[in-house]
């Protein structure tokens, strides 16, 4: 039976958020289901934002964007000016992507560094004995 999760945020520029997701036995899955983003204050400032979620820890926030990195989950491009004419956002999340670890998220303001809101939706899932293992293997070699 799958469930869904919801987990909202705002993050400074240059932040990394982690959403605590792992259990002792890994028979929880989870795929993400909605990412959206908006920034603190629409249509009043300056903002060309770049907000990545990722399988492993991460130790610094970038606006590049690199979809051969396996540990990506999804990312967010916002572009905000004072005028509700220039709003852009474009998301992409690699949907059939299923984990049973933590989550980190990024930000980055390629412009003035501004703050950014994120919205996530996670399926939840129970995962067989099997596919568990596969979601935490997946998840160790990813950090090595």
């Amino acid at each position: 039976m799958s469930r869904i999760k919801s987990f909202r945020g705002l993050m400074a520029d240059g932040g990394i958020d982690t959403i605590h997701l792992s259990t002792n036995t890994g028979s929880t899955g989870y795929r993400i289901v909605k990412f959206q983003n908006i920034n603190n204050n629409p249509g009043a400032q300056l903002i060309e934002g770049v907000m990545k979620i990722y399988k492993i820890p991460q130790t610094a926030a970038d606006g590049v964007v690199d979809f051969s990195d396996n540990t990506l989950l999804a990312v967010c491009y916002h572009e905000d000016n004072d005028s509700t004419a220039y709003i852009t956002s474009e998301v992409i999340v690699f949907d059939t992507e299923i984990f049973n670890q933590d989550i980190y998220i990024t930000f980055k303001d390629m412009a003035v560094g501004q703050a950014m809101n994120y919205y996530i939706e996670l399926e939840q899932m129970d995962l067989a004995l099997d596919e568990a293992t596969v979601a935490t293997l997946k998840d160790i070699r990813n950090n090595d």
